[in-house]
């Protein structure tokens, strides 16, 4: 045994020298550029993000097999990503953070081999994967190969859709054809003033469309905060980053087969009489319906998604005595709460992955309808209007819905009603249920009518309050059995929380068949 001692040390040597190659990434003036631009390294990424000494590393010692272009003079063990498990919250997930220091984190085949691999391994335990990004796109020198790498890991992307949450963090670079990868996934994290997403950079943009333009504006985080929509938080700081995504965790489950975690839930009993006085008596007034999810949910603690795209209508998660649920809510201070175009996809895509992972909907509705004008129609309102409606009515997790104030036309069916499968509704005492507004309604049916009236504005008066006597209350949609109960709105969250702890056992099934058509 003594004489393979000195065998053995050389070997662990040659491990050690390896592992420090590995750990160095590209280098100390590598590692020291990603800090002057203000971004941290992608080990140190992970290390912010999960919990402490948790990251067990894959693929260490993977290597690119590339010759052209001087490549092979610069080999780098593990490459330019960084793949592994650890823990968040004591929950195993998966994680791959791409390594801008190694050949400004290109993309080569074996990245996109290391990344195959990790996703496949998370599908098979049932684990969330996080992406971190920072990355030029494909490596140019591999050519094809590199393509292939990149096509790896959007098929992966696309295969664990559904099984196990997919987030992605951008933090540097996301170009090319590469940035589908985060764009594939459930959720992205942009930091800005580092994060930037776009297919084809502001080079390239200004020789095809002679625009000059900036990265950040182009692609920058807070464009695709507000105005895309490919991003869906935003945060100012890499830390204040990982700490969200730590707290979007909190709320989701493991994968599809599981329910989201559940906590001790606020112990509340008494009614919360502001609720009563929230709708304004002026029915042209508005309100912040975030004051009424903040009151119902737990400890009024709101995960806001997509806080600054499509405001209209709001989307986030919270906690209902202890469990998860999915908010969907019009927000009348803004444009009314109308539907639009990006509303709608906004909520229907926010309403597919609740019901992915088991998570129930809890819907507060105050719509007027859908947006009108030109530029809504041509822009396809149709089609995506129709995204909403099939998501909600696809949905087979619980579904409770409370109707505040008014519930219009078409957006009146969207929103989680019984003809969606809506389980429980709910409305408010002074909820309007009907095709349009009463004054839109009167000058339609009885255009002629007050037309010929020796005082036609008397009439219309007269006609409107008649309308509104019969339609601006919810007892018409009630006594159909289309809402299930008036309640105060001060008993909403105790009625909430029953409604779903009697459906927390619901099980519906779709009609067989292969996969879905989702209007596009």
């Amino acid at each position: 045994m003594d004489e393979n001692k000195p065998e053995t040390a050389t070997k662990l040597g040659k491990l050690n020298s390896m592992r420090a190659r590995a750990l160095a990434g590209g280098g100390e003036k590598r590692i020291n550029a990603q800090h002057e631009q203000g971004k941290l390294t992608a080990r140190e990424r992970i290390a912010r993000l999960l919990d402490k000494d948790s990251f067990e590393e894959f693929g260490a010692f993977v290597s690119h097999r590339s010759t052209d272009f001087g490549l092979e003079k610069q080999d780098y063990p593990g490459d330019a990503v960084i793949t592994g498990s650890g823990k968040i919250g004591g929950r195993t997930v998966f994680v791959f953070s791409q390594d801008f220091t190694v050949l400004g984190g290109s993309i080569s085949e074996v990245v996109g081999q290391k990344v195959k691999q990790l996703m496949q391994l998370a599908i098979d335990n049932l684990a969330p994967v996080i992406a971190i990004f920072d990355s030029g796109g494909a490596r140019i020198q591999e050519g094809v190969m590199s393509l292939a790498g990149v096509g790896d890991m959007l098929c992966a992307n696309t295969l664990t859709s559904g099984v196990v949450p997919q987030i992605s963090i951008v933090v540097g670079p996301s170009a090319g054809g590469a940035v589908y990868s985060p764009a594939l996934t459930d959720f992205i994290f942009m930091v800005r003033g580092i994060g930037q997403m776009y297919i084809t950079g502001p080079d390239v943009v200004k020789a095809v469309m002679h625009e000059e333009i900036s990265h950040q504006d182009l692609g920058g985080a807070a464009v695709h905060a507000s105005k895309s929509g490919v991003a869906h938080f935003l945060t100012d700081t890499e830390d204040e980053c990982y700490a969200e995504v730590r707290r979007l965790l909190g709320f989701l489950p493991q994968n599809w087969k599981e329910k989201p975690p559940i906590e001790p839930g606020e112990k509340r009993e008494n009614l919360d009489e502001s609720l009563r006085n929230i709708i304004p008596d002026n029915p042209s007034r508005a309100y912040d319906m975030k004051k009424v999810i903040t009151t119902i949910v737990d400890s009024g603690e709101f995960m806001e998604v997509h806080k600054r795209y499509a405001p209209s209508i709001i989307v986030g998660f919270a906690r209902i005595d202890g469990s998860t649920v999915g908010i969907i809510a019009q927000q009348p201070s803004i444009m009314s709460g109308v539907i639009d175009i990006n509303a709608s996809d906004k909520a229907a895509r926010f309403i597919r992955f609740c019901d992915a992972f088991n998570i129930p909907l809890v819907s507060l509705v105050d719509v007027p309808g859908f947006m009108p004008g030109s530029a809504q129609e041509h822009g396809g309102i149709i089609r995506h209007g129709a995204k909403l409606i099939f998501a909600y009515a696809e949905a087979t997790v619980p579904k409770v819905s409370i109707i505040t104030r008014k519930a219009y036309g078409g957006a009146y069916i969207v929103m989680s009603s019984k003809h969606l499968r809506g389980d429980i509704n709910l409305a408010w005492p002074g909820a309007e249920i009907a095709v349009m507004g009463a004054a839109g309604a009167v000058n339609i049916i009885s255009r002629k009518a007050i037309a010929a009236s020796e005082n036609p504005e008397e009439m219309r008066n007269e006609l409107i309050k008649e309308y509104e006597d019969k339609f601006s209350n919810p007892y018409v949609a009630a006594a159909r059995g289309y809402i299930d109960d008036v309640i105060d709105p001060a008993e909403t969250r105790q009625r909430v929380i029953k409604a779903l702890d009697m459906l927390k056992n619901k099980e519906q099934k779709n009609p067989e068949c292969k996969h879905s058509s989702i209007p596009l």
